[in-house]
């Protein structure tokens, strides 16, 4: 893991999609990926009863649901210091090992990027 502060726009995009996601539904994480076409999933935490997923696997499942063959890049925003191995997981099943994922605090800025 390495911290990051040189993101490129489009990661950076993510970034930003992630923090709005965890600010306007008041979830404790936001997260957003990119698929291989460059459109981008965005999600909150989701927290029912009978369903409990992160951001960044519910962000993985809207992709996958809609089509996504691969990802480019994800991105979470948390006040967590790492990251499930889950949410990884879920990366690396669709987007290959390899593929970055940028933790940034509820700031906006990122603490680490890491791949899945």
């Amino acid at each position: 893991m390495t911290e990051r502060t040189d993101l490129g726009p489009e990661d950076q995009k993510i970034v930003t999609l992630a923090r709005s996601a965890r600010a306007r539904n008041g979830v404790p994480e936001g997260a957003a990926v990119r698929d291989e076409t460059g459109r981008t999933y965005v999600a909150g935490t989701v927290g029912l009863a009978s369903l409990d997923l992160s951001a960044l696997r519910t962000a993985v499942a809207m992709a996958v649901a809609s089509g996504a063959e691969s990802l480019e890049a994800a991105a979470v925003v948390s006040g967590a210091e790492s990251l499930a191995d889950a949410d990884l997981a879920a990366v690396r099943d669709l987007g290959g090992a390899g593929t970055p994922v940028h933790l940034a605090g509820p700031d906006g800025t990122v603490r680490l990027t890491t791949e899945a």
